[in-house]
């Protein structure tokens, strides 16, 4: 029976371990590699909303930062992990 007590302690370490990861860091793991997904696949001309809320189009993509038309004669440089998403048509 001390054996089981013993093993017992090892096993709900083990099992809350597991359960972490499931419900925790894999899910964030996804969600990371769709976001980074969607970054890599940012085009000229896609509408995007920054994370600010600031709504433009993309006029220019270099490695880290992008230049968003945001009104007529009106660029801003932002960051590229500063974009929350893409505007699709259905939006």
């Amino acid at each position: 029976m001390e054996v089981f007590e013993q093993y017992g302690t090892l096993i709900m370490i083990v099992l809350l371990f597991a359960v972490f990861y499931f419900v925790l860091i894999r899910p964030q793991q996804k969600q990371q590699q769709k976001r980074q997904q969607m970054l890599d696949s940012l085009q000229k001309g896609d509408r995007v909303v920054t994370i600010g809320g600031i709504h433009g189009v993309i006029k220019e993509i270099k490695e880290e930062t992008l230049t968003l038309r945001v009104a007529d004669n009106v660029n801003i440089k932002v960051a590229k992990q500063g974009i929350d998403h893409i505007v699709t048509d259905e939006e």
